[in-house]
């Protein structure tokens, strides 16, 4: 099963075209992660005895906010199906002073590799739980019959047509003649027995989840009859009869080697704990953070719930404005452990012209879908889409630059009126124009402090 995990096969030049169908520049930046990506398959084919000795070559991106940074990792560990997760460095302290013990990072990456691969394990197993759960809906719907014979018939005569039944209830089932008709079906209450609430200490953030599901093995399953639609019996029968099909020592296994080779953890606000080269308290915590991120980066074990897992082939990308600070900043050893640094390029008003039509997910395709589920239609002149690029890139100059987070703002300012009304303009067209921007900005526009509170 771990061969359907294996990275993706995407030359570079490929997975920087499918980047760029979401992201629009930050060229140098997706061209790192692309090489990156494809290190981890040429990793896999080299032979066996040498492949641990080829470490990740980690990445850090440098740029202010909302120009792409985390959307550049997330759509790469998309790519890749990689188990993702992205943390802020802010939030770590010294571990056992105060704050999240930094070992929770790759326990909350194991989490969601288990997540992945027991996903990749019930759908191999979807048919015969589904055909396990229609049987067991069944047995609901068409009771068996105790045997008792009628007056002038031989025993068994009242259950004889039971199959019957049974086929004609299957059929009604199949296609969906069901669907209205509640039922009353018992279920395993997840956890199991009595619910025993833990308090949590500091640094040992995941003991209390595996004393709970400790507990739950131990004690007996509870089950309890609920009330639901067909549809929804269906769907929660099939959970149950996926779950008892799936070997969970066998997903917990596969997802530990998934996370081990092709895990990827974004490491948001590097900046926020870089020392400042001042006196004080507050450096120390920071360097204090860096000393505790540096075992999982330089690569150690971990102890999970799923078993131990190895972070020496997990790929890190770090990311920050650095503006006050500097990479140099850093602790020497921390520094050394990501030696690839892209720079990202704020955003220009062109670039905000495409990003708000270019990409697959753009902000106006958005908006258009949204409102044409009332019967409306939205169509964005040329010119009003360069107005609200050129908007947004005087707002970020004059004001705290966001970068395209800053066009968010500015569509739903603009459009909170259409949105606000779209039930009772069905079948209509709104035109959206220069004109009826400024109409509905102008005045927030004028307003230095009323436009840094609204937009």
């Amino acid at each position: 099963m771990f061969e359907a995990l294996v990275p993706s096969q995407l030359t570079p030049r490929e997975i920087v075209e499918e980047l760029d169908k979401y992201i629009i520049g930050q060229h140098d930046a997706k061209r790192s992660v692309a090489i990156a990506l494809r290190n981890r398959w040429r990793r896999m084919q080299v032979p066996e005895d040498f492949r641990d000795e080829i470490l990740p070559k980690n990445i850090t991106m440098i740029g202010p906010t909302g120009v792409g940074k985390t959307e550049i990792a997330r759509r790469m560990a998309r790519l890749t199906n990689a188990p993702f997760v992205k943390v802020e460095a802010s939030k770590f302290t010294e571990v056992g002073y105060v704050g999240r013990d930094v070992e929770s990072i790759i326990r909350d990456l194991a989490e969601i590799g288990v997540a992945m691969v027991r996903k990749l394990y019930t759908e191999q197993v979807r048919n015969k739980a589904q055909a396990n759960a229609e049987e067991r809906l069944l047995d609901v719907l068409v009771p068996s019959i105790n045997p008792r014979p009628a007056a002038g018939l031989g025993p068994g005569a009242e259950s004889a047509n039971v199959p019957d039944t049974r086929e004609k209830f299957r059929a009604k089932l199949r296609a969906g003649e069901l669907d209205g008709r509640h039922v009353e079906i018992e279920v395993a209450e997840r956890g199991g027995g009595p619910f025993i609430e833990l308090m949590p200490f500091t640094g040992m953030d995941n003991m209390d989840l595996n004393m709970k599901e400790m507990l739950s093995n131990i004690l007996p399953k509870r089950h309890k009859k609920r009330r639901m639609t067909i549809p929804e019996a269906m769907e929660t029968l099939q959970q149950e009869e996926a779950d008892k099909l799936i070997d969970m020592d066998e997903v917990s296994r596969d997802a530990v080697r998934h996370v081990e080779q092709n895990g990827i953890v974004f490491l948001d606000e590097l900046d926020k704990i870089a020392g400042r080269n001042n006196s004080g308290g507050p450096d120390i915590s920071r360097e204090g953070v860096q000393r505790d991120i540096l075992p999982i980066v330089e690569g150690s074990t971990v102890n999970t719930k799923y078993g131990p897992v190895r972070t020496d082939h997990i790929l890190f990308i770090a990311a920050g404005a650095f503006h006050t600070a500097k990479i140099s900043d850093l602790i020497p050893e921390l520094q050394g452990r990501f030696p690839i640094r892209v720079e990202l390029k704020s955003l220009t008003t062109e670039d905000f012209v495409r990003i708000l039509s270019e990409p697959e997910n753009a902000l106006i395709k958005q908006y258009k879908e949204l409102i044409q589920t009332e019967s409306v239609s939205l169509h964005f002149t040329q010119e009003a889409i360069h107005e609200i690029a050129e908007i947004a890139t005087e707002v970020n100059q004059r004001d705290e630059n966001i970068g395209a987070r800053r066009l968010h703002t500015i569509m739903e300012k603009i459009l909170e009126e259409v949105s606000f009304e779209a039930s009772e303009l069905q079948g209509q067209t709104i035109e959206i124009t220069p004109a009826y921007i400024r109409d509905r900005l102008g005045d927030i526009l004028k307003d230095r402090d009323l436009r840094r509170y609204i937009l």
